[in-house]
């Protein structure tokens, strides 16, 4: 199927929300329009698509994306839902869904997509727009990048939650980055035919990789002048940390001075209402394989030694 300069029809779903919310909560722009998405529950966005797709459809195919309050899938929330819905006749149509996850948005999730908690406060919680995503999705397979890890666990999380679960038995998953990574390796050996211009003999063999790894550092070096020189910057730059994190991994971060559980169902939870209340989770963290550092900092909260917060270490 060949596409070329299509109009993104305006989604009949929004239309109808358009029409029951009198509040102007529901807006219309351009796709690229400098103007955000505020707080509006759902807009339609219609502009002129040019793609070409040689796939031969049998059914409908939904492309969508997901903004959130986070990473994962079964604690963070949906903010913003993109669905791009291609069908057999070669007509493409936009849903875009802004929702209010319930939750804080954190800081550091709304420096990644510039969403903020205002912009969310009047839009709908998820399980509102439940059954009108549910509709845009019946029939449809399903296209993204990395949904396959990240947005189809999260959208289906949320149908859980509203009491509508999202059956994928048969949709297809087309997941571009797969593609893309098995098209274009990024292991060692592509590493050396790109930085090198050679090959790498004996691949997979401790001193060989070992080796290779080294020429590869040098190859870096050449070709991107503006890496730091100094080892400090350096780690720096390939193992960024976020200032809020009490750790290397991010499982365990800083809200207000107080260190707080970063992933699962107690995200957000202070360190110290776990210890108080459920030490046993705590027990938990420390046979499972968390880092080293997250287990000792457990262990020592666990002997009431508390770590001392940013601002007043030495």
């Amino acid at each position: 199927m060949i596409i070329g300069n299509l109009p993104l029809r305006t989604s009949s779903v929004a239309q109808e929300e358009s029409a029951l919310r009198a509040d102007s909560r529901s807006q219309k722009t351009e796709v690229g329009s400098p103007r955000s998405l505020r707080s509006g529950a759902i807009a339609a966005r219609v502009a002129t698509m040019q793609i070409s797709l040689p796939l031969n459809l049998t059914r409908p195919l939904a492309t969508f994306d997901i903004e959130s309050t986070g990473t994962s899938p079964r604690a963070d929330r949906i903010i913003d839902l993109a669905i791009i819905v291609l069908s057999l006749d070669g007509d493409v149509t936009s849903h875009v869904f802004r929702v209010n996850p319930g939750i804080p948005i954190p800081a550091e999730s709304s420096a990644i997509h510039g969403i903020y908690d205002a912009d969310v406060a009047d839009a709908p919680p998820f399980s509102e727009i439940a059954p009108q995503v549910a509709e845009v999705l019946e029939g449809c397979d399903l296209a993204g990048y990395n949904h396959v890890r990240f947005d189809v666990p999260m959208l289906m999380e949320e149908f859980t939650r509203a009491g509508i679960p999202l059956d994928i038995q048969g949709k297809r998953m087309i997941d571009a980055q797969r593609i893309y990574h098995r098209r274009e390796p990024r292991d060692l050996t592509a590493a050396v035919a790109f930085y090198c211009d050679d090959e790498h003999a004996g691949a997979h063999g401790a001193e060989a990789d070992a080796k290779a790894t080294l020429r590869v550092l040098a190859g870096q070096f050449r070709k991107y002048p503006d890496l730091p020189r100094d080892p400090d910057e350096l780690d720096r730059y390939c193992n960024p940390i976020d200032p809020s994190w009490a750790e290397r991994t991010g499982r365990l971060r800083w809200v207000n001075r107080e260190i707080t559980i970063n992933f699962g169902k107690k995200k957000g939870t202070p360190l110290r209402d776990v210890v108080l209340r459920d030490r046993g989770f705590l027990q938990w963290m420390l046979k499972n394989d968390f880092s080293q550092e997250v287990r000792q900092i457990v262990a020592d909260v666990l002997d009431n030694k508390w770590p001392l917060p940013p601002d007043e270490k030495p």
